[in-house]
Protein backbone atom coordinates (compact mmCIF):
# COMPACT_ATOMS: atom_id res chain seq x y z
CA UNK A 1 0.00 0.00 0.00
CA UNK A 2 0.90 3.60 -0.87
CA UNK A 3 1.76 5.63 2.25
CA UNK A 4 -0.33 7.84 4.21
CA UNK A 5 -0.28 11.75 3.52
CA UNK A 6 -0.17 13.97 6.81
CA UNK A 7 -1.03 17.63 6.55
CA UNK A 8 0.98 19.33 9.10
CA UNK A 9 -1.76 21.42 10.51
CA UNK A 10 -1.43 24.91 11.41
CA UNK A 11 2.14 24.94 12.40
CA UNK A 12 1.47 26.76 15.27
CA UNK A 13 -0.49 24.04 16.97
CA UNK A 14 -0.09 21.20 18.47
CA UNK A 15 0.04 19.23 14.98
CA UNK A 16 3.77 18.86 14.59
CA UNK A 17 4.40 17.67 17.75
CA UNK A 18 1.59 14.78 18.24
CA UNK A 19 2.96 14.24 14.37
CA UNK A 20 6.48 13.40 15.68
CA UNK A 21 5.02 11.39 18.35
CA UNK A 22 3.47 9.20 16.23
CA UNK A 23 6.12 8.48 14.14
CA UNK A 24 7.89 7.79 17.22
CA UNK A 25 5.39 5.05 18.39
CA UNK A 26 5.40 3.58 14.59
CA UNK A 27 6.83 0.19 15.73
CA UNK A 28 4.31 -0.31 19.07
CA UNK A 29 1.51 1.45 17.67
CA UNK A 30 2.28 -0.92 14.05
CA UNK A 31 1.62 2.13 11.94
CA UNK A 32 2.22 2.07 8.31
CA UNK A 33 4.25 4.55 6.54
CA UNK A 34 3.11 8.11 5.85
CA UNK A 35 4.69 11.32 4.49
CA UNK A 36 4.08 14.66 6.31
CA UNK A 37 3.04 17.79 3.77
CA UNK A 38 4.32 20.97 5.09
CA UNK A 39 7.82 21.95 5.99
CA UNK A 40 10.54 20.95 8.60
CA UNK A 41 10.76 24.11 10.57
CA UNK A 42 7.40 23.19 12.79
CA UNK A 43 8.61 19.89 13.50
CA UNK A 44 12.34 20.80 14.69
CA UNK A 45 10.66 23.60 16.74
CA UNK A 46 8.92 21.18 19.28
CA UNK A 47 11.10 17.52 18.35
CA UNK A 48 14.70 17.08 18.30
CA UNK A 49 14.00 13.75 16.26
CA UNK A 50 15.21 12.83 12.97
CA UNK A 51 13.36 14.63 10.06
CA UNK A 52 13.94 13.46 6.34
CA UNK A 53 13.38 16.54 3.58
CA UNK A 54 11.85 14.32 1.02
CA UNK A 55 11.23 15.08 -3.32
CA UNK A 56 8.49 12.33 -4.06
CA UNK A 57 6.69 10.06 -2.34
CA UNK A 58 8.62 6.92 -3.58
CA UNK A 59 11.30 8.64 -1.69
CA UNK A 60 9.31 9.14 1.86
CA UNK A 61 8.64 4.87 2.01
CA UNK A 62 12.23 4.81 1.63
CA UNK A 63 13.61 6.54 4.35
CA UNK A 64 10.51 6.01 7.35
CA UNK A 65 12.28 3.40 8.98
CA UNK A 66 14.93 5.87 9.65
CA UNK A 67 13.47 9.59 9.65
CA UNK A 68 10.42 11.55 9.99
CA UNK A 69 9.66 12.08 5.76
CA UNK A 70 8.72 15.52 5.29
CA UNK A 71 7.40 16.60 1.58
CA UNK A 72 7.85 20.48 1.82
CA UNK A 73 5.12 22.17 0.15
CA UNK A 74 5.33 26.00 1.22
CA UNK A 75 8.34 28.20 2.60
CA UNK A 76 8.38 28.82 6.32
CA UNK A 77 11.54 29.27 7.68
CA UNK A 78 10.76 29.25 11.01
CA UNK A 79 7.59 28.57 13.58
CA UNK A 80 7.21 29.73 17.31
CA UNK A 81 4.84 27.09 18.96
CA UNK A 82 1.51 28.73 20.25
CA UNK A 83 2.00 32.25 18.35
CA UNK A 84 0.16 31.00 15.24
CA UNK A 85 0.91 33.37 12.27
CA UNK A 86 -0.40 34.19 8.56
CA UNK A 87 2.45 32.85 6.97
CA UNK A 88 1.92 29.26 9.15
CA UNK A 89 -1.69 29.41 7.91
CA UNK A 90 -0.67 29.68 4.34
CA UNK A 91 1.32 26.17 4.88
CA UNK A 92 -1.60 24.43 6.33
CA UNK A 93 -3.44 25.86 3.26
CA UNK A 94 -0.93 24.45 1.32
CA UNK A 95 -0.25 21.15 2.82
CA UNK A 96 -3.94 20.24 2.75
CA UNK A 97 -4.30 21.07 -0.39
CA UNK A 98 -0.77 18.72 -1.77
CA UNK A 99 -2.85 15.65 0.68
CA UNK A 100 -5.44 16.08 -1.30
CA UNK A 101 -4.04 16.17 -4.61
CA UNK A 102 -1.55 13.39 -3.76
CA UNK A 103 -4.23 10.78 -2.36
CA UNK A 104 -6.99 11.57 -5.85
CA UNK A 105 -3.50 10.66 -7.91
CA UNK A 106 -2.89 7.58 -5.79
CA UNK A 107 0.73 8.50 -5.28
CA UNK A 108 -0.43 8.40 -1.25
CA UNK A 109 -3.57 5.72 0.23
CA UNK A 110 -5.40 8.28 2.41
CA UNK A 111 -5.31 11.50 4.05
CA UNK A 112 -4.86 12.49 7.39
CA UNK A 113 -5.44 16.07 8.45
CA UNK A 114 -3.50 17.73 11.39
CA UNK A 115 -5.66 20.14 13.78
CA UNK A 116 -5.86 23.79 11.35
CA UNK A 117 -7.43 27.23 13.07
CA UNK A 118 -10.34 28.15 10.91
CA UNK A 119 -9.66 32.02 11.93
CA UNK A 120 -6.18 31.72 10.81
CA UNK A 121 -6.94 30.11 7.88
CA UNK A 122 -9.81 32.97 6.73
CA UNK A 123 -7.25 35.27 7.14
CA UNK A 124 -5.33 33.61 3.60
CA UNK A 125 -8.23 33.64 1.73
CA UNK A 126 -9.38 30.18 2.76
CA UNK A 127 -13.46 30.12 2.52
CA UNK A 128 -14.31 26.41 3.15
CA UNK A 129 -15.85 25.80 6.89
CA UNK A 130 -13.71 23.59 7.32
CA UNK A 131 -11.44 21.02 6.07
CA UNK A 132 -14.24 18.67 5.21
CA UNK A 133 -15.75 20.76 2.92
CA UNK A 134 -12.36 21.90 0.99
CA UNK A 135 -11.66 17.55 0.97
CA UNK A 136 -14.98 17.26 -0.56
CA UNK A 137 -14.91 19.72 -2.94
CA UNK A 138 -12.02 19.04 -4.31
CA UNK A 139 -13.21 15.72 -4.40
CA UNK A 140 -15.83 16.28 -6.47
CA UNK A 141 -18.35 15.65 -4.02
CA UNK A 142 -21.04 17.95 -2.54
CA UNK A 143 -20.76 18.94 0.91
CA UNK A 144 -24.09 17.91 2.20
CA UNK A 145 -22.75 14.37 0.84
CA UNK A 146 -19.59 14.67 2.80
CA UNK A 147 -20.55 13.35 6.37
CA UNK A 148 -18.84 13.25 9.53
CA UNK A 149 -18.72 10.51 11.45
CA UNK A 150 -16.66 10.47 15.36
CA UNK A 151 -14.91 7.00 16.02
CA UNK A 152 -13.06 5.88 19.27
CA UNK A 153 -12.71 2.19 20.08
CA UNK A 154 -15.82 2.24 22.18
CA UNK A 155 -17.92 3.86 19.78
CA UNK A 156 -19.41 5.55 16.10
CA UNK A 157 -21.19 7.87 15.61
CA UNK A 158 -22.63 10.53 13.22
CA UNK A 159 -24.14 13.49 13.66
CA UNK A 160 -27.38 14.21 11.22
CA UNK A 161 -27.26 18.05 11.65
CA UNK A 162 -23.74 19.29 12.87
CA UNK A 163 -22.83 23.72 13.80
CA UNK A 164 -26.21 24.93 13.65
CA UNK A 165 -27.67 26.90 16.71
CA UNK A 166 -30.12 23.96 19.07
CA UNK A 167 -33.15 25.86 18.16
CA UNK A 168 -32.76 25.49 14.70
CA UNK A 169 -32.19 21.52 14.84
CA UNK A 170 -36.34 20.80 14.79
CA UNK A 171 -36.28 22.81 11.57
CA UNK A 172 -33.40 21.40 9.81
CA UNK A 173 -34.49 18.26 10.42
CA UNK A 174 -35.80 16.22 8.15
CA UNK A 175 -36.57 12.25 6.87
CA UNK A 176 -34.70 12.86 3.60
CA UNK A 177 -32.01 14.15 5.46
CA UNK A 178 -31.87 11.84 8.02
CA UNK A 179 -32.13 8.81 5.33
CA UNK A 180 -29.06 10.35 3.36
CA UNK A 181 -26.88 10.34 6.46
CA UNK A 182 -27.85 6.65 7.16
CA UNK A 183 -27.12 5.39 3.78
CA UNK A 184 -23.96 6.98 3.45
CA UNK A 185 -23.20 6.19 6.76
CA UNK A 186 -24.02 2.37 6.33
CA UNK A 187 -22.43 2.18 2.72
CA UNK A 188 -19.11 3.65 4.70
CA UNK A 189 -18.93 1.36 7.06
CA UNK A 190 -19.44 -1.81 4.65
CA UNK A 191 -16.50 -0.07 2.26
CA UNK A 192 -14.39 1.14 4.76
CA UNK A 193 -14.78 -1.30 8.15
CA UNK A 194 -15.45 -4.40 6.56
CA UNK A 195 -18.96 -4.94 8.07
CA UNK A 196 -21.12 -7.01 5.46
CA UNK A 197 -24.47 -5.70 7.50
CA UNK A 198 -24.16 -3.04 9.09
CA UNK A 199 -26.87 -1.79 12.10
CA UNK A 200 -27.61 1.66 12.73
CA UNK A 201 -29.12 2.80 15.70
CA UNK A 202 -31.35 6.45 15.00
CA UNK A 203 -31.65 8.44 18.32
CA UNK A 204 -34.65 10.31 18.86
CA UNK A 205 -34.57 14.46 19.07
CA UNK A 206 -36.56 14.98 22.37
CA UNK A 207 -36.35 13.48 25.80
CA UNK A 208 -37.84 9.77 25.88
CA UNK A 209 -37.63 9.59 22.09
CA UNK A 210 -40.64 11.77 22.03
CA UNK A 211 -43.11 9.37 24.17
CA UNK A 212 -45.06 8.86 20.64
CA UNK A 213 -45.88 12.61 20.75
CA UNK A 214 -46.18 13.82 24.18
CA UNK A 215 -42.59 15.13 24.11
CA UNK A 216 -42.56 16.68 21.14
CA UNK A 217 -43.75 15.12 17.41
CA UNK A 218 -40.27 15.28 15.54
CA UNK A 219 -39.48 11.71 17.09
CA UNK A 220 -43.03 10.47 15.41
CA UNK A 221 -43.72 12.29 12.44
CA UNK A 222 -40.02 12.66 10.80
CA UNK A 223 -37.79 10.07 12.83
CA UNK A 224 -39.56 6.99 12.73
CA UNK A 225 -40.36 7.37 8.85
CA UNK A 226 -36.58 7.72 8.21
CA UNK A 227 -36.00 4.48 10.28
CA UNK A 228 -38.96 2.28 8.71
CA UNK A 229 -37.87 3.42 4.73
CA UNK A 230 -34.06 2.75 5.66
CA UNK A 231 -35.72 -0.80 6.65
CA UNK A 232 -37.57 -0.69 3.60
CA UNK A 233 -34.79 -0.39 1.34
CA UNK A 234 -32.76 -3.21 3.39
CA UNK A 235 -31.01 -1.74 5.82
CA UNK A 236 -30.15 -2.35 9.10
CA UNK A 237 -31.75 0.15 11.43
CA UNK A 238 -33.49 1.09 15.43
CA UNK A 239 -35.13 3.81 16.12
CA UNK A 240 -35.89 6.20 17.30
CA UNK A 241 -34.34 5.29 20.74
CA UNK A 242 -33.89 6.94 23.68
CA UNK A 243 -30.41 8.64 23.73
CA UNK A 244 -29.98 8.60 27.48
CA UNK A 245 -30.10 4.85 27.46
CA UNK A 246 -28.28 4.20 24.00
CA UNK A 247 -24.75 4.48 25.09
CA UNK A 248 -24.83 2.20 28.29
CA UNK A 249 -22.16 -0.33 27.46
CA UNK A 250 -24.73 -3.60 27.37
CA UNK A 251 -26.84 -1.31 24.48
CA UNK A 252 -24.28 0.63 22.14
CA UNK A 253 -22.34 -3.00 21.36
CA UNK A 254 -25.55 -3.89 19.66
CA UNK A 255 -24.88 -1.06 16.66
CA UNK A 256 -22.18 -0.38 14.39
CA UNK A 257 -22.80 3.46 14.45
CA UNK A 258 -25.80 5.74 16.07
CA UNK A 259 -27.26 8.62 13.95
CA UNK A 260 -27.15 10.87 16.49
CA UNK A 261 -29.75 14.38 15.66
CA UNK A 262 -27.48 16.85 16.87
CA UNK A 263 -23.95 18.07 16.95
CA UNK A 264 -23.52 17.97 21.11
CA UNK A 265 -25.84 14.37 21.38
CA UNK A 266 -23.14 12.72 19.00
CA UNK A 267 -20.33 14.08 19.88
CA UNK A 268 -20.58 14.23 23.83
CA UNK A 269 -20.09 10.28 24.05
CA UNK A 270 -17.48 9.94 22.04
CA UNK A 271 -15.55 12.02 23.95
CA UNK A 272 -16.54 11.38 27.12
CA UNK A 273 -15.47 7.44 26.29
CA UNK A 274 -12.93 7.77 23.91
CA UNK A 275 -11.27 11.15 24.25
CA UNK A 276 -7.69 10.67 23.69
CA UNK A 277 -8.61 8.36 21.06
CA UNK A 278 -11.56 9.81 19.20
CA UNK A 279 -10.85 10.39 15.29
CA UNK A 280 -13.07 12.51 13.01
CA UNK A 281 -13.74 10.96 9.69
CA UNK A 282 -15.46 12.00 6.18
CA UNK A 283 -17.30 9.39 4.80
CA UNK A 284 -19.23 9.56 1.40
CA UNK A 285 -15.82 10.58 -0.56
CA UNK A 286 -13.69 8.57 -3.04
CA UNK A 287 -10.40 9.09 -1.00
CA UNK A 288 -10.38 8.32 3.00
CA UNK A 289 -9.71 10.85 4.88
CA UNK A 290 -9.25 10.56 9.14
CA UNK A 291 -8.23 13.84 11.47
CA UNK A 292 -7.79 13.51 15.20
CA UNK A 293 -10.69 14.71 16.68
CA UNK A 294 -9.25 17.58 19.04
CA UNK A 295 -8.07 21.16 17.95
CA UNK A 296 -5.28 23.13 17.29
CA UNK A 297 -4.30 23.88 21.61
CA UNK A 298 -2.10 26.61 20.76
CA UNK A 299 -1.99 26.88 24.74
CA UNK A 300 -0.01 23.69 24.93
CA UNK A 301 1.53 23.95 21.44
CA UNK A 302 5.47 23.34 22.26
CA UNK A 303 5.17 22.28 26.36
CA UNK A 304 5.78 18.95 24.85
CA UNK A 305 2.99 17.51 26.86
CA UNK A 306 0.51 16.91 23.68
CA UNK A 307 -0.62 13.43 23.48
CA UNK A 308 -0.31 11.32 20.31
CA UNK A 309 -3.32 9.07 20.82
CA UNK A 310 -5.79 10.50 18.39
CA UNK A 311 -3.24 11.16 15.75
CA UNK A 312 -2.29 7.62 16.30
CA UNK A 313 -5.86 6.40 16.31
CA UNK A 314 -5.83 8.63 12.93
CA UNK A 315 -3.34 6.77 11.28
CA UNK A 316 -4.41 3.76 11.81
CA UNK A 317 -7.66 4.11 10.74
CA UNK A 318 -6.92 5.40 7.42
CA UNK A 319 -4.78 3.03 6.77
CA UNK A 320 -7.15 -0.11 7.51
CA UNK A 321 -10.07 1.71 5.91
CA UNK A 322 -7.38 2.08 2.51
CA UNK A 323 -6.69 -1.61 2.85
CA UNK A 324 -10.06 -2.62 3.24
CA UNK A 325 -11.51 -0.32 0.19
CA UNK A 326 -8.17 -1.62 -2.05
CA UNK A 327 -9.27 -5.31 -0.97
CA UNK A 328 -12.76 -4.86 -2.29
CA UNK A 329 -11.89 -3.47 -5.72
CA UNK A 330 -12.41 -6.41 -8.58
Amino acid sequence: MQPLAVSIGDPAGVGPEVIAKAWEARHSAGLSPFVVLGAEAPLRAVWDGPVAPVASVAEAADCFESALPVLPVGALAEATPGAPTRDGAALAFAALEAAVALTLEGQTAAIVTAPVSKAELKAVGYTWPGQTEFVAERSGVAPEDAVMMLAGPSVRTVPVTIHIPVRAVPEVLTTDLILQRAEVTARALRQDFGIAEPRLAITGLNPHAGEDGHIGLEDRDVIAPAVAELRRRGWTAEGPLSADTLFAPHIRTRYDAMLCMYHDQALIPVKALDFDQGVNMTLGLPIVRTSPDHGTAFNIAGRGIARPDAMIAALQMAARCAASRKAARP
